[in-house]
């Protein structure tokens, strides 16, 4: 899980498994803050009154919606956001849950809380809903103000809300489906189920690497970012979690964008799967090599998640994605 805390202006980031944690809540507000949650709670405990949703710019497969108007039935809160690698890992289990007991009077509302400007765009959660199947209410959460309310830190966080509105279990991060599901159940009077259908024990150790300047820690020490175009050339070699560049790049706070001509990232990395969140202005198809043996290729054009390459199993590899014309814009790569 990776947590970001901020203080006077200074980001630090700490990696800690199975989704994120950010806090970027000022002294004042976290002291005016009601705490719904200190820690994740398994077993079901009344915590307090949920939050009533506020500052939700728009209302995705529903009309607005209060907490009210679920009186008398279980809700799932999930914070989510659509490049969120952690996120989309869990939609399956969340999709599901809901379809299997929407019947029963349960609810499940997304809260999209997004972590990149481009996630705010309407018809780009739009778009990641159709893509993920996502059938329940949707609230775009575009300024934290819900997020505030629950005083939350993590991507993915699941808020089960029992009949009378209280918040009586959380989750942060993946996993632990069979404890949330049976949370679900115990509140419908269901018999618990047994499960030894775990998620599968991924060996991760590259940590999500970041190409905004706001967050650039794994950029090549040959390399320097720059706001200004900056031509690039591949050093010799790229050290263990690091990437570098080649072509005629720039940089701005969230990514890195190919300004002119074709262009290369290399990035040395130790995992099984290996995505990336990118974009580009016209849509181009990308040539992935792993250990330089030709793999895919792959096209790009809206803002999203993309997978590079899965692996038989984890090691370290070498992956050059080669990106024939400029306009591409790479915000993240992401490992499972």
């Amino acid at each position: 899980m990776k947590k970001y805390l901020i203080i006077s202006g200074i980001i630090f980031v700490v990696f800690i498994g199975g989704g994120f944690y950010i806090d970027y809540v000022s002294d004042s507000e976290r002291e005016s803050e009601k705490q719904i949650v200190k820690e994740e709670s398994g077993n079901l405990k009344n915590v307090g009154a949920a939050p009533e949703f506020s500052g939700i710019s728009t209302w995705l497969n529903s009309n607005p919606l209060t907490m009210k108007d679920f009186k008398g039935k279980v809700v799932l809160i999930d914070f989510w956001t659509y490049s969120c690698i952690n996120c989309i890992r869990t939609l399956p289990y969340v999709t599901e849950w809901y379809e299997k007991y929407k019947d029963n009077g349960f609810v499940i509302v997304g809260v999209h809380t997004p972590e990149f400007e481009f996630e705010k765009v309407t018809k780009n959660v739009e778009t990641a809903i159709k893509r993920y199947n996502i059938t329940y209410p949707v609230a775009q959460d575009n300024d934290f103000s819900t997020w505030r309310a629950y005083n939350n830190r993590y991507w993915p966080a699941h808020y089960l809300v029992d009949q009378n509105g209280n918040v009586v279990y959380t989750h942060f991060g993946e996993g632990k489906y069979d404890e949330t599901e049976n949370a679900i159940r115990k509140l419908f009077g269901l018999d618990a189920l047994s499960s030894n259908d775990f998620p599968e024990n991924r060996d991760v150790r590259t940590p999500e690497i970041y190409f905004g300047t706001n967050r650039l820690d794994h950029l090549s020490s040959e390399q320097k970012a720059t706001a200004a175009v900056s031509s690039y050339e591949l050093p010799q070699s790229v050290g263990a979690n690091s990437f570098a560049l080649e072509g005629n790049w720039r940089f701005d706070g969230e990514s890195a964008i190919l300004e002119s001509g074709s262009g290369k990232i290399r990035l040395n990395y130790f995992s099984k799967n290996v995505h990336m969140v990118a974009e580009a202005k016209e849509p181009i198809t990308v040539q992935i090599f792993i250990d330089d043996q030709f793999v895919s290729e792959l096209p790009v054009s809206f803002s999203q998640l993309y997978t590079l390459y899965e692996g038989l199993g984890s090691g370290n590899h070498i992956i050059d994605i080669v990106i024939p014309e400029p306009g591409f814009q790479i915000f993240t790569f992401t490992f499972g």
